[in-house]
């Protein structure tokens, strides 16, 4: 039912885990899909190759995010591939333990200038491709520690809370051309967190700890971002879907 024929994604963060699950997806529902990456290229042409598999287009582009003249030669790349742009998924985001006391500005700055302001830099610059769109939505990747915080990374929780912030002005100031969503995944099994479960105790009790009793897929992640992205959400806006196993209940 989900039918995304002839509309174009960009997906930031599209070489690993949930960025490249939702690229291969978008390519199985028919879109053509901009394949961001930081420093994998390898791994983005994998990833491009499935999406040509699915007989789309791909296209790959590269860009360091924390620097903020790169998020903005991304955004100008895009203008100069495509006319249009149909879907911006903001996935690319970085996550660092830190107790307060021992965190460096530098480590903060890097979560505000990854997590946030790369995506007002690329969401402003793309702007003009959106609305070009019949049918554009924008998906921010936010987190469950947006939500109830999350001790010894409450930077990144804070990056993330004023992630759902941003989504939900923009859906306002954005409409009724471009909807603006939300995805706040719960654990999810990627590299990202390998350093918190490759421990077996550690991985049980953070499993224990969902009602579901187990983390999250990268697909079963992309799968609620498809259906923002898709006309089954073509009301929906404003919204912050949560996918976490039943560990956060907030709405």
């Amino acid at each position: 039912m989900i039918d995304l024929t002839d509309r174009i994604a960009l997906v930031t963060g599209a070489s690993r885990g949930v960025g490249a699950a939702t690229a291969r997806l978008c390519a199985r529902a028919g879109a053509d899909v901009i394949v961001h990456h930081r420093d994998s290229l390898p791994a983005a042409e994998a990833v491009a190759a499935d999406v040509e598999a699915a007989g789309r287009r791909a296209w790959i582009v590269q860009a360091d995010l924390l620097d903020l003249k790169a998020a903005e030669s991304l955004a100008d790349a895009v203008r100069t591939n495509v006319s249009k742009l149909d879907i911006l998924v903001h996935n690319a985001g970085i996550w660092t333990h830190g107790k307060l006391e021992s965190m460096t500005l530098e480590v903060w700055h890097d979560t505000m200038r990854l997590n946030l302001d790369a995506v007002f830099v690329l969401t402003r610059g793309l702007l003009p491709l959106l609305r070009q769109s019949s049918a554009a939505s924008i998906i921010n990747v936010t987190s469950t520690a947006a939500q109830r915080g999350e001790a010894e990374h409450s930077h990144y929780a804070a990056s993330k809370g004023a992630l759902v912030s941003w989504t939900k002005s923009l859906a306002v100031e954005l409409a009724p051309e471009i909807r603006v969503n939300a995805v706040a995944p719960g654990w999810i099994d990627t590299d990202m967190v390998r350093s918190e479960t490759d421990d077996p105790a550690a991985r049980r009790a953070i499993e224990a700890s969902i009602p579901r009793r187990r983390m999250a897929s990268a697909e079963e992640i992309a799968g609620p971002i498809l259906f923002l992205a898709s006309d089954l959400a073509a009301h929906v806006t404003g919204e912050v879907l949560n996918v976490n196993g039943g560990s956060v209940l907030c709405g």
